[in-house]
């Protein structure tokens, strides 16, 4: 089987668009595209922003806004976890455990 891209047709806000994508990729391709044709139709409902192009800039704010804030959160998770093992580490009586560590099972008892 062949990994060369093909053309996949997608349609966005009323207008459809051929984009050339590997065969692997084309489920998650038209998942984007409807995740994105889905922002735009709710930012063109509120009747605030005007033009296409400005409505694609804004979903795609939208969007990237999203995407940091949930890499934020994640960020701020990990870093919880951290804390909480290493009091866990203390209350057990057991030095801190480093990033290392924890990847290394020989190196934690």
């Amino acid at each position: 089987m062949s990994k060369s891209p093909t053309t996949v047709e997608v349609s966005i806000l009323d207008k459809d668009y051929l984009v050339a994508c590997p065969p692997d990729q084309q489920d998650a391709l038209r998942r984007a595209a409807r995740h994105l044709d889905g922002k735009m139709r709710q930012i063109r409902t509120t009747g605030k922003v005007l033009g296409t192009e400005r409505i694609a800039v804004m979903a795609a704010l939208n969007i990237t806004h999203e995407l940091l804030e949930d890499s934020s959160m994640s960020g701020a998770a990990d870093e919880l976890l951290r804390s909480m093992d290493a009091k866990l580490d203390n209350a057990l009586g057991q030095p801190a455990t480093t990033a290392e560590d924890a990847s290394d099972p020989g190196k934690r008892n």
